[in-house]
């Protein structure tokens, strides 16, 4: 029987070839809404991967970012962002992944995330412990917020919602040693995962989003909830993540903006 992580892996090893060959090139952009772009190298990477999922486990459905197949009931569902910072591709800005997961009955059980740039792959089976490169990787022990490097991002609809993170951006600033915004969600969890950040949220994702970078996240130790504190859901559209020192110091600070 084929190996579900091993076939995840391979599909995001070929997506990350597919993109890393283009990237830096002039490509055609369209745009989903005011600041949602997608390319064509966004399609050509999902029906790559979509293609070795889905002839490799053919009784699975998919949840993609571009296509959507229809759901098997009860059965596995691999949800699939081809290309996580498509802003960052398009105009060559090196820090983009392709993240696959698995998904059975609502619980992520693995989760692969791939940095073609920096040749880094980030894996995770659920109760397995978390990857970077096969080696072992843990949160940061930062459980001070004024020393601490935190990572957010704004929602799609920013430009018209009064939900638009930016009044904790003002705030954070003053709060903590220094902000990240790096537009890649995924590598964002992954980066708590590895101990390089200590702490992120954001609002308003989609699945694939936050779907293998979530469980990489938590099984590198990670305290993860919802952006308002409760339990994670995948389907609830936000996420906060930091180590368990940190978690209630970050979470009393959204609570109180």
């Amino acid at each position: 029987m084929p190996d579900e992580l091993d076939t995840a892996i391979q599909a995001a090893r070929r997506a990350g070839e597919l993109l890393g060959k283009h990237f830096g090139q002039a490509i055609p952009v369209v745009y989903k809404g005011r600041i949602d772009p997608v390319t064509e190298l966004d399609r050509q990477a999902e029906h790559l991967i979509a293609d070795i999922l889905l002839q490799t486990f053919p009784t699975y459905s998919l949840l993609g970012e571009e296509e959507h197949h229809p759901q098997t009931n009860g059965r596995p569902r691999w949800l699939v962002d081809p290309l996580d910072g498509t802003t960052n591709y398009a105009h060559g800005y090196p820090l983009f992944a392709v993240s696959i997961a698995l998904e059975v009955e609502r619980q992520v059980i693995l989760g692969v995330v791939y940095n073609p740039i920096l040749d880094e792959l980030f894996t995770a089976e659920v109760e397995q412990g978390a990857f970077l490169n096969g080696c072992p990787i843990r949160v940061s022990k930062v459980g001070d917020l004024g020393k601490s490097l935190i990572a957010s991002g704004f929602p799609y609809d920013a430009w018209t919602s009064e939900n638009d993170n930016v009044v904790e951006w003002g705030r954070l600033v003053k709060m903590v040693l220094s902000p990240r915004c790096d537009g890649c969600a995924s590598l964002d969890l992954c980066h708590v995962a590895a101990g390089r950040l200590d702490g992120y949220w954001e609002l308003d994702l989609e699945p694939w989003d936050m779907a293998a970078g979530v469980l990489i996240a938590t099984e590198a130790g990670a305290r993860v909830t919802d952006a308002i504190g409760e339990a994670f859901d995948l389907y609830e559209r936000s996420v906060l993540a930091a180590n368990t020192s940190l978690h209630q110091e970050l979470f009393r600070f959204l609570k109180a903006t």
